[in-house]
């Protein structure tokens, strides 16, 4: 059974938010107040059926211990109580996992970092894949993705490329990509019809603002130079290229894809921003968890995460031990929803069990 005190407080506080609508606020304050809304929402039409599903048990409970009540009518409130019953039970694991603390950076935009690994041409191929199946898989999420750096390989995808994925829990649904992640396929160039095995990493950095990372401007080292690369006669006059240290950490970052240097530099800063708030994060989970080996949510990108097979149609994630022989949908967006969903189910349940330890 859920503890009472806190679905009234739920119901109290959604209550107070619609109050709160209706009178005067300011425009930052109405915005604030209609996200949480809309969150607790769903939630709150939960316990409000978990309560109904509540009294009608009680009221086959009652029928059924009453002696006056015949055959017919007995089988009847048994057949009724048991499917009340699995109906209480699914809305009480609902809400279960509606009520676990919610990562702060989930509704964030995101910095989707990609590198070509070992593996050589066929390794940047698969980096551009990765990048495609990405790409398809935000437009299905009507997110929006723009690539603010990009080096291609010399017969195609990339060597590298980084991008930014702009559109309500982003960071919620991409962050269980970060890793490297395998292709097993036979590369066009191969005449002999041999399997080769490559690989890229991934990263999904929540997008951070100013209020998440202080940098001061001391800490950084910034140079300008001359854009490397095709361009034309422009990037031989102008320094537009920009290449932010971050001394305390090491970071570096740099941005020449366009032509004004103060773009590069606002892009640069992003970019830097989110892969200092991602170090410290998880540098503070390493320490939390050092004895964890739970590849699901840790951001270890060290070890291969997921692995696709081209000649079986297969796609299997590690860490979840889940083979999936859709491969065709799931590089071309369409079917990767369902590997994200299982890591996120997957997640939930460590945190349902941790939580019940925890009790």
């Amino acid at each position: 059974m859920l503890p009472d005190a806190k679905l009234d407080i739920l119901l109290a506080r959604h209550a107070e938010l619609e109050k709160e609508l209706l009178g005067q606020v300011s425009a930052e304050a109405y915005v604030r107040a209609s996200r949480e809304l809309a969150e607790l929402g769903p939630v709150v039409e939960a316990v409000k059926a978990y309560r109904a599903t509540l009294s009608e048990i009680a009221g086959t409970e009652t029928l059924l211990a009453d002696p006056a009540t015949d055959a017919e009518m007995r089988a009847m409130a048994e057949q009724e109580h048991d499917a009340l019953t699995q109906r209480r039970e699914d809305l009480e694991q609902n809400i279960r996992i509606a009520l676990l603390p919610k990562d702060a950076m989930d509704e964030r935009n995101v910095v989707l970092e990609i590198r070509a690994g070992t593996g050589g041409d066929e390794a940047s191929l698969f980096a551009g894949d990765l990048f495609h199946m990405y790409e398809r898989f935000a437009a299905l999420q009507g997110w929006k993705i723009e690539v603010v750096s990009a080096s291609e390989g010399t017969v195609g995808g990339f060597k590298e490329i980084i991008a930014e994925v702009q559109g309500r829990g982003a960071y919620a649904k991409l962050k269980f990509e970060s890793g490297t992640h395998r292709v097993q396929r036979v590369p066009d160039t191969e005449t002999q019809g041999r399997i080769h095995t490559s690989a890229a990493t991934v990263a999904v950095l929540p997008q951070a603002e100013d209020v998440d990372v202080e940098i001061k401007d001391s800490d950084l080292r910034i140079e300008t130079m001359r854009a490397q690369g095709a361009g034309g006669q422009h990037v031989n006059k102008t320094e537009s290229a920009i290449r932010i240290t971050h001394i305390p950490t090491g970071i570096v970052v740099m941005m020449q894809d366009s032509r004004s240097q103060h773009k590069n530099r606002a892009v640069a800063m992003n970019v830097l921003r989110s892969r200092i708030y991602d170090a410290e994060k998880q540098r503070r989970d390493s320490e939390r968890s050092a004895e964890r080996r739970d590849q699901v949510g840790s951001g270890d990108r060290s070890e291969r995460i997921r692995t696709y097979n081209f000649p079986q149609g297969r796609v299997t994630d590690h860490r979840i031990n889940l083979t999936l022989y859709k491969l065709p949908q799931i590089v071309s967006g369409e079917a990767l929803g369902e590997i994200i969903d299982a890591l996120t189910t997957e997640h939930q349940a460590a945190q349902l069990a941790a939580q019940g330890a925890a009790a």
